[in-house]
């Protein structure tokens, strides 16, 4: 497929979220940039994807378990743009996009489906924290929207290992193609 129909998303690789991860944070980070650097010398788009809410929190219903504890724990994730807790921990060059969402899959709450649609993207790369979470989501909901689906399974992490292998093994390969990083940057060479 050509690189200008495909795109990395890196979902939710910030400051509040990266902060609870149970593992190596510094390889994990290392393994992102290196497939965002291969992505960016392929002229593949770059989108980093961030959890955001506006002053007060007024987007999260006290219904959704997981998003509720969120306004009464912290600040982490007021919209403010400075907020390293907020913004992508990667260094977002000038042709990357960086996309706002306001629940758990990528695409809740945007535009990036219309803006995949206005680019021509057929195929998305998936890398993100939580497994079990925003890459799930977002690989159930691009999958009902008929794009190519990979999965880079060590750019992926979660806080429970047992869930991110389960998930990486068994569950996304019905919906995808699921790779290593070294895998993913071999492939695309050829």
């Amino acid at each position: 497929m050509d690189s200008n129909q495909t795109a990395l998303l890196v979902m939710d690789v910030q400051g509040g979220i990266l902060n609870n991860l149970n593992q190596d944070k510094e390889d994990y980070l290392k393994k992102v940039q290196k497939a965002v650097d291969f992505a960016h010398q392929k002229e593949i788009l770059v989108i980093y994807i961030v959890v955001r809410f506006r002053a007060g929190y007024p987007e999260l219903n006290p219904n959704n378990k997981m998003f509720s504890s969120i306004k009464e724990r912290s600040k982490d994730f007021s919209m403010d743009q400075e907020n390293p807790l907020t913004s992508p921990v990667l260094e977002v060059t000038k042709n990357d996009l960086v996309i706002t969402k306001k629940r758990v899959s990528a695409f809740a709450g945007n535009d990036l489906d219309m803006i995949l649609k206005a680019k021509n993207i057929k195929k998305l790369i998936l890398t993100g924290i939580a497994t079990s979470g925003v890459v799930l989501s977002t690989l159930r909901y691009a999958a009902d929207q008929d794009y190519i689906i990979s999965v880079i399974s060590d750019c992926c992490a979660d806080s429970d290992k047992e869930v991110h292998d389960l998930l990486i093994n068994k569950v996304f390969p019905r919906q995808a193609d699921v790779v290593s990083l070294d895998q993913w940057t071999n492939e695309s060479k050829e």
